[in-house]
């Protein structure tokens, strides 16, 4: 005998406005389940659309990520802004499945809900399709990664940037200094101070619209060269010289730094760099050579 009051035994009754023998209607959702529904996934659909329009570069646009000032920079950009496409939309269909589960197949009763062991089609698309996807990223990575590591033969304009503790020097072969200790442009700098703030530091000059390849060595070591908007750094490595080459597509003057900590005074490592247009490069470049001349003449 139990003390436990059970359902009444409904054999023999039927549901109101259900005829006898007949089994009652399963129940439609509620208008507002439909609405909620509706609404979810035209917010989610709006943030996609808003979040990806390519019309305009601001800083939501972009993730977090500086405006590109090189077409190599703007390769990187785009590379992180699918990724981030390609992650908001398995967030929502994720996100889309939850919440279609909580409204439409939550429990309505106490009874055991249908026990199911397996599904073969269900387990072989969430075992594929993450395949695929990790493929698909792998795929337009390594296609970027090729683009920014490409080394045409013949560059307009090669720097040989040498890292040291703890400042840099600029040097242009292409662009001959007789008589100067290293027979080229070159640019020495000091490392930042609190007296002089940036009035000593390197300044790196690069035309827009030209390749610039950069060689970077270091006399003592591990040095690290970044400048913000390329959307790229590369380490600066003692005896094993390292390369790329950047394009820049637009004017302006920037902060460049090592990020490698590299000494005691690591963070006044600092340079500016000056994107320029082609004929200001040229003027600037023949400036230098008749100040390094007349100064390697005095020197004698």
């Amino acid at each position: 005998m139990s003390f436990t009051p059970s359902a009444p035994d409904r054999r023999g009754t039927h549901e109101p406005g259900v005829a006898p023998g007949e089994k009652a209607a399963a129940v439609r959702p509620r208008n507002h389940a439909r609405r909620s529904r509706g609404l979810a996934w035209s917010g989610l659909l709006a943030l996609l659309l808003t979040g990806t329009a390519g019309c305009t570069s601001n800083s939501f646009t972009r993730l977090g990520m500086p405006v590109p000032v090189t077409r190599q920079g703007q390769v990187t950009l785009t590379l992180w802004q699918g990724s981030w496409i390609a992650a908001l939309a398995v967030g929502a269909v994720v996100w889309g499945l939850i919440i279609w589960a909580v409204i439409f197949h939550r429990k309505r009763s106490t009874a055991t809900p249908q026990q199911v062991h397996y599904n073969l089609p269900i387990e072989m698309l969430y075992t594929v399709v993450p395949f695929i996807m990790v493929g698909i990223l792998f795929f337009f990575t390594a296609r970027d990664e090729n683009y920014l590591d490409r080394m045409p033969a013949h560059p307009n304009v090669v720097v040989t940037v040498t890292g040291f503790q703890w400042s840099w020097q600029f040097q242009y072969p292409q662009y001959k200094v007789p008589g100067s200790a290293t027979g080229d442009v070159t640019i020495n700098g000091q490392p930042w101070s609190p007296s002089a703030g940036g009035r000593n530091l390197p300044v790196l000059v690069i035309p827009t619209n030209e390749t610039v390849r950069f060689n970077l060595v270091s006399t003592d070591v591990v040095h690290s060269f970044w400048i913000i908007p390329f959307e790229f750094k590369r380490d600066v490595i003692p005896g094993h010289p390292n390369h790329f080459q950047v394009t820049p597509n637009r004017t302006g003057t920037f902060v460049g730094r090592c990020t490698e900590l590299c000494g005691l005074y690591h963070s006044r490592m600092l340079f500016t760099v000056k994107i320029v247009t082609p004929a200001q490069f040229r003027t600037w470049i023949h400036a230098q050579q008749v100040t390094q001349t007349t100064a390697a003449g005095s020197a004698q």
